[in-house]
């Protein structure tokens, strides 16, 4: 008699978190584009990659490359897009498996990305500055290994969130009906601002309800939790010394860093600038997203640089 009472409290239980996964599930159509411009579609090996196009295709190419986390997309540029537009020729991709773009069920891997973003760079790009943050930052650096790009600004590059491989994670987090279920605790609007402003946002009023809306949202789409199951195992880590890679480029690098970053700490910045060569720009009251934080400052500070590496005017 316990054993039916347990039997049809799990079954009522798992009925409820079906119940819940399916209301929470998204419709794509209703998914804003991320940088509030139409978007473009990339082919590439089965996906449908979505990216944002702006600015002159006469101006000088630039890429940007967002993070990686349960929540991530280009949308992550928004406060920056339009004012970076008026000099350059922006594109903007959502990664496989984030954003806009094709969510297919794979097992997603750090040198997947490393090999989109070459191939991006190779099919639709003329050497262009690569704007790139978090672990697409590394990847942009490896790509730049065989892709002919003319700049690199990186904002806080790591090619390691959590140190080692869990497979588990993994395999729960892709798992259907629960997996999904513990996948929507991790993405809640509130799970989301808490992660923001442990280690997103140094000012927690700079973090916008529109931001954590369109957060919560992009990761609703069907098949949202696949890529971060990946990420958070730690399989979309790259195994890499990226102070040699970084040296090993001939092309300037900028890296970029929140002074008051935890997760990532300004030494982390310090040691990677010395080993590569690299300049070092650091913002005061920031942690890991200084360009979202502090977006006119980041656009003024980027426009420097491009001034002084190739004489463009501002």
């Amino acid at each position: 008699m316990n054993f039916r009472r347990l039997a049809s409290g799990a079954a009522v239980g798992l009925g409820t978190v079906a119940v819940t996964n399916r209301a929470l599930r998204g419709d794509p159509g209703d998914l804003e584009p991320p940088l509030g411009r139409p978007t473009e579609t990339y082919g590439w090996r089965g996906f449908e990659v979505s990216y944002t196009e702006a600015g002159d295709p006469s101006d000088p190419d630039l890429l940007l490359v967002h993070g990686v986390n349960a929540a991530a997309s280009s949308h992550e540029f928004r406060y920056i897009v339009d004012a970076l537009a008026e000099n350059h020729h922006v594109l903007a991709p959502d990664l496989p498996g984030f954003g806009c773009s094709d969510r297919p069920p794979l097992m997603y891997s750090g040198s997947l990305y490393v090999t989109f973003v070459r191939d991006f760079v190779r099919d639709l790009t003329d050497e262009p500055t690569v704007l790139a943050s978090s672990l697409g930052a590394a990847y942009a650096a490896v790509a730049a290994e065989e892709a002919d790009v003319g700049e690199l600004v990186l904002v806080c590059p790591t090619t390691t969130t959590v140190p080692g491989r869990r497979a588990w994670v993994r395999s729960l987090l892709r798992a259907p009906v629960v997996g999904e279920g513990v996948y929507n605790l991790l993405v809640s609007r509130a799970a989301i601002r808490y992660f923001l402003q442990d280690h997103g946002f140094e000012q927690p009023a700079a973090i916008s309800d529109e931001w954590v809306e369109y957060d919560w949202q992009t990761a609703h789409q069907p098949g949202a939790r696949f890529a971060p199951a990946s990420f958070l195992g730690g399989f979309l880590d790259l195994d890499v010394d990226l102070g040699e890679v970084l040296a090993g480029l001939d092309v300037p690098v900028t890296i970029v860093w929140g002074r008051n970053a935890e997760i990532s700490p300004l030494e982390n910045g310090q040691e990677l600038a010395e080993a590569a060569d690299a300049r070092l720009v650091v913002f005061d009251n920031a942690d890991l997203l200084p360009h979202a934080e502090h977006p006119k400052a980041f656009v003024e500070e980027f426009r420097r640089l491009r001034s002084d590496a190739h004489g463009l005017e501002e």
